[in-house]
C-alpha cells in the first residue's frame, strides 16, 4: 500500500525493556498509552483530549473517525467507544465506531506478529461509501496493521485522508562493536 495519506503520531511510545532508562515525561507518556489500551478512564480522557486538541485547527465536519479494530469486539469497545465520542463531540467529526465490529477473537498483532487486522472485521460499507475517513489508532509500530485496516477501508469504497496515532513506538538501534 503506498502512502496516500498523511501519518502523525503525538508523541513517542517507549516499550517496558527501555523504561528504566528514561526521563519521567517519556515514562509517564508511556504509562498513559498502555493504561489507555487498558481502557482505564482518565488515559481515555486525556487521550480524547490529546487528538481533540490536535485535530481542532482541521475542519472535520464532513470526516469520519474510525479507530483502528483491537484483537475483539470487547477490547475495541473498551479502548475506543468512549474515546471515539469524546474526539468527534470535541471536533465535529461523524463517529464511526458503530459501523465496525470485530468478530470472534484473533491473535493479538505483537504476540503472533501476524498484521491480519482486517480479517475478522465487519465495515458497514453502505455508511463508508465515498467518505472521508481519518483512522486513528494507539501505537504505530511497522505501520502493517493501519496498512492493512486502511487498505480494507479503501476497499469499502471509503477515502482514507489521514491516519493518526497517539503515539509511535520508538526504536532503538543495537550499537556494533568494533572489532580491531
Amino acid at each position: 500500500m503506498s502512502s496516500r495519506y498523511f501519518k502523525y503520531a503525538l508523541m513517542d511510545y517507549l516499550p517496558k525493556r527501555f523504561l528504566g532508562h528514561a526521563s519521567f515525561e517519556a515514562q509517564e507518556d508511556s504509562r498513559h498509552i498502555l493504561d489507555f489500551k487498558a481502557g482505564r478512564r482518565y488515559a481515555v480522557e486525556l487521550a480524547s483530549k490529546r487528538i481533540g486538541k490536535a485535530l481542532s485547527l482541521m475542519d472535520m465536519k464532513d470526516t469520519i473517525i474510525v479507530c483502528i479494530p483491537a484483537s475483539c469486539q470487547q477490547t475495541y469497545t473498551r479502548r475506543f467507544r468512549t474515546f471515539s465520542a469524546n474526539v468527534c463531540a470535541m471536533t465535529g467529526a461523524i463517529n464511526g465506531f458503530d459501523h465496525i465490529k470485530v468478530i470472534g477473537k484473533r491473535e493479538k498483532v505483537h504476540i503472533c506478529g501476524e498484521h491480519a487486522a482486517e480479517d475478522n472485521v465487519w465495515i458497514d460499507t453502505d455508511f463508508f461509501q465515498g467518505k472521508r475517513i481519518l483512522i486513528i489508532d494507539d501505537i504505530y509500530t511497522t505501520g502493517k496493521t493501519s496498512e492493512a485496516f486502511c487498505e480494507k477501508m479503501e476497499q469499502a469504497g471509503a477515502h482514507v485522508r489521514m491516519a493518526m496515532f497517539l503515539a509511535k513506538t520508538k526504536q532503538f538501534k543495537k550499537r556494533q562493536q568494533q572489532l580491531n
